[in-house]
């Protein structure tokens, strides 16, 4: 059985999204500097279909983060297309060929049927908690590893809950003042530094969880 897996980008006080986030901005206004080091890796254009991007420390970090990850969970704003019942057009923010290429799990409390999409990747709606959700991901993965790509809100349920292994922290130096916190409250989790790279623009940090 692979690990339990996250990564997320945050600024220097905390924040994962910034305030004012909509389906034209589904970051929050000024929150995509958070990703702009991850945009310009030559691994992340890869993923998208997308020629170009450096071959540098970062992509080096992003190869090892997503290597060998059989499959992922997802909250539903990651997801997107608003709150409450879905909107059967909304088919996620990354076109018909999303990067993902293998099963990805979206936590929800409003059941709907899955969606096949192009490449490989198929779209799972889980409405009965994080656990059963995570379950079907290990089934999914076999050997693999699972992945809990965000955002913020289902990173700190798997890890308040002892369900993660492992976490990226890419630590981005801007301040944002507002937004979506990765914590908002006491957290009673052990983690234990287990390697830091840092990059001209971002420092990656990535904690092992401690049982």
């Amino acid at each position: 059985m692979g690990q339990v897996t996250s990564q997320l980008s945050v600024s220097l006080d905390g924040y994962v999204a910034a305030p004012g986030q909509s389906r034209q901005d589904p970051l929050g206004r000024g929150a995509l500097r958070l990703h702009e080091w991850f945009f310009s890796t030559e691994s992340w254009r890869e993923q998208h279909g997308l020629a170009g991007g450096e071959r540098n420390i970062d992509a080096e970090v992003v190869d090892e983060m997503t290597a060998g990850i059989g499959a992922y969970v997802m909250g539903r704003r990651m997801f997107g297309g608003g709150e409450g019942r879905w909107d059967p057009d909304w088919t996620g923010w990354w076109g018909e060929d999303p990067p993902f290429r293998v099963p990805v799990f979206v936590l929800t409390h409003y059941p709907r049927e899955p969606l096949v999409m192009r490449g490989g990747t198929e779209f799972h709606f889980v409405s009965d908690g994080i656990e059963a959700a995570l379950a079907r991901a290990r089934a999914a993965a076999g050997d693999l590893d699972v992945a809990v790509a965000g955002g913020g809100g289902a990173v700190r349920q798997y890890l308040a809950a002892g369900l993660l292994d492992s976490l990226w922290l890419h630590v981005v130096p801007i301040v944002l003042g507002g937004g979506t916190p990765l914590f908002d409250g006491p957290l009673d989790v052990p983690l234990q530094p287990a390697k830091v790279v840092a990059a001209p623009t971002v420092t990656h940090i990535r904690y092992q969880v401690t049982r």
